[in-house]
């Protein structure tokens, strides 16, 4: 019997960040415009705290996809589209983390534990500015727009199961 699934069963959305810290919002307002126009089946989760508590979610996913700020010297804005395999992560992958575990070392951690989805993809959002208690730049602001419309087209996927 073929059926239809919806990509979107299964999968977690994590945005990560600050709100409080400039461009640092990035994922936290991916996430929440997410939740505002995302299927239902969607599972959408927006930390701010130390991402190491993110294991367990992370094991319980089928898929998993990131959105958080990264500093890699491109021009403020620039997307980043990374599907995570079998190798370590790089320091390609350098998120602005206000903590002592950054985003590269949640995944390592995650599949050492084998707490690790098959699939996980991160989308960074180029950021320059972290000053507390200021808005996102417009570059990062109208990023997290193109973000949130290139996650939708990836779980808006139908997909053919076969049982």
């Amino acid at each position: 019997m073929t059926t239809q699934r919806h990509l979107a069963q299964g999968t977690l959305v994590i945005g990560l960040g600050n709100l409080y810290r400039g461009d640092d919002a990035a994922g936290l307002a991916a996430a929440q415009h997410l939740r505002e126009v995302a299927p239902p089946e969607l599972e959408i989760i927006e930390h701010s705290g130390d991402p190491l508590v993110l294991l367990d979610a992370l094991a319980a996913a089928e898929r998993v996809i990131v959105v958080d700020a990264v500093q890699s010297g491109a021009h403020p804005g620039t997307v980043h589209r990374l599907e995570v395999g079998d190798q370590p992560l790089s320091a390609a992958v350098a998120t602005a983390s206000t903590h002592s575990v950054g985003l590269a070392e949640l995944i390592e951690l995650a599949r050492t534990l084998g707490k690790l989805p098959s699939r996980v993809t991160i989308y960074g959002v180029e950021a320059v500015q972290y000053t507390p208690g200021t808005e996102p730049t417009p570059e990062c602001a109208a990023a997290v727009t193109g973000v949130v419309t290139a996650i939708l087209e990836e779980v808006g996927e139908v997909a053919l199961c076969t049982s």
